[in-house]
């Protein structure tokens, strides 16, 4: 199966940042491109024009990016334009972002809870986290959903733990329904 377009030049990039030991610099610049795409939908716009010459658009990814960001971040972003990749610049950054995440050994966990947690659980699940997984530190997401009753859900990647009130009472009534009464 061919890879995706955003593994490929993701892990192209992170291929030159470990081998020019430069992770931390094209990390950093990574993100702060990605918010600056997501941020000015000229640029998109422009760079969709279908009139505009792609050597134009290198030129102007260069104006734009060259002052702030690495000759090997322009580069990069100038060679996406040039093979016509530019709509996948996001999704390329986004994939290089979580990998370099996990080349530091640094979790991301979504944690969703009933009502609001005090900084003292807040504390308590990361470092129950740490403790029970290979990370080093965690970026920690936290989301309340009312409708839980109770309980956590708390998400790593494609991990799910699942401990709410709501499950369980689904899951109850899923046994009771199987339940036959003679």
């Amino acid at each position: 199966m061919a890879k995706q377009v955003k593994a490929v030049y993701g892990d192209a990039l992170f291929e030159l940042a470990v081998e020019e030991n430069k992770t931390d610099v094209l990390y950093d610049e990574a993100q702060a491109v990605l918010v600056s795409f997501k941020e000015n939908q000229e640029l998109i716009k422009f760079l969709n024009h279908p009139k505009i010459e792609t050597v134009k658009k290198q030129e102007v990814m260069e104006e734009i990016f060259g002052k702030f960001v690495s000759k090997d971040m322009t580069g990069f972003l100038t060679l996406i334009v040039n093979k016509g990749r530019h709509n996948d610049i996001p999704a390329i950054l986004s994939y290089f972002i979580d990998k370099v995440k996990e080349y530091r050994h640094i979790g991301v966990a979504f944690v969703t809870s009933a009502r609001e947690l005090s900084g003292q659980q807040k504390a308590a699940i990361e470092k129950k986290l740490l403790e029970t997984t290979d990370y080093q530190s965690f970026e920690m997401n936290y989301k309340v959903d009312e409708s839980l009753i109770g309980g956590l859900i708390i998400r790593i990647g494609d991990r799910v733990i699942d401990s709410s009130i709501k499950t369980k009472l689904s899951e109850l009534s899923g046994d009771l329904l199987k339940i036959q009464l003679n």
